[in-house]
């Protein structure tokens, strides 16, 4: 029985398995996070402190600040791959909720800017429904868009 020299067996190894490419990398990231809960609001936050307190540690050099900049780091990672997506969503609804005001601003901080110079937001009297009205406009009456409720407004 002839013997195959390693350099033959190398050469049909790399003929059967072929060489894993970007796409494949790719395939096996996206089958891997199938059934996670992904990168989502939350997570996405976390991220952003940790890396404000990555920063400000350059400059203040405290011990303890990178430990808290690698926890929300870590909180973060385990968020994005946690499988329990129920539980997931629910606490990324509570954190949009608390933050819902806020948003705007943190997004695109000159349109809101501008939002707040142009127009006024108030409250109806009876269903609590945000209404927009333009500002400088004196002595307004305005009709709630949900329950028709009108209601005198100073603008």
């Amino acid at each position: 029985m002839q013997r195959k020299s390693t350099k033959d067996s190398n050469k049909q190894n790399s003929r059967t398995r072929p060489k894993p490419t970007s796409g494949d990398l790719t395939r096996r990231v996206n089958e891997w996070m199938r059934g996670r809960n992904g990168a989502d609001a939350l997570a996405n936050a976390f991220v952003w402190v940790s890396l404000l307190l990555y920063i400000v540690n350059i400059f203040a050099r405290l011990t303890w600040l990178w430990w808290l900049a690698l926890a929300c780091l870590a909180y973060a990672w385990w968020r994005m791959t946690s499988r329990n997506i129920q539980a997931r969503t629910r606490e990324n609804e509570a954190f949009l909720s608390h933050t819902g005001t806020l948003r705007p601003w943190l997004q695109d901080t000159s349109a809101a800017w501008r939002e707040a110079r142009a127009y006024k937001h108030l409250k109806c009297p009876k269903c609590g429904q945000r209404v927009r009205v333009p500002r400088h406009k004196g002595k307004l009456l305005v009709s709630c868009p949900k329950c028709h409720t009108k209601f005198d407004a100073r603008s």
